[in-house]
């Protein structure tokens, strides 16, 4: 899966679980549903009920909010996988929901050391090597 799409995702997840607590969780709700309605209409009820489900959960135990914003976060990065296009929707959304917080990719730092005839090889991403 493309790594944007899986920070988008991630965000995704945490945000609709912060904001399962606040003034905010009906419009975030109506919006991940709505995400779904325009992507998977078939499963847009049940996704309703259990985001009313997860949000009964962290108000019953507030130690949960990891957890389902994990679930949340895979139940998202699937969507993703199977429509692409609903991505600039969700981007559209988060923004909305939570202004300023803007997805940021994480940092990779990279270190090597070779000697002798040894060889290294690093990538941030795609790598092909050919060897005659």
């Amino acid at each position: 899966m493309d790594p944007e799409l899986t920070t988008l995702a991630q965000s995704a997840g945490v945000t609709l679980v912060g904001l399962m607590a606040t003034d905010a969780w009906e419009r975030a709700r109506d919006g991940v549903v709505a995400l779904w309605q325009r992507a998977r209409p078939e499963r847009a009820d049940a996704v309703a009920a259990e985001l009313t489900h997860a949000r009964d959960d962290l108000a019953a135990d507030s130690g949960v909010g990891e957890e389902l914003a994990a679930e949340w976060q895979g139940r998202i990065r699937r969507l993703l996988t199977e429509r692409p296009e609903v991505a600039a929707d969700l981007r559209a959304l988060l923004d909305e929901l939570a202004p300023g917080e803007r997805t940021v990719a994480p940092t990779v730092a990279q270190r090597a050391t070779a000697s002798g005839s040894a060889r290294v090889y690093q990538a941030g991403r795609d790598q092909h090597i050919t060897e005659r």
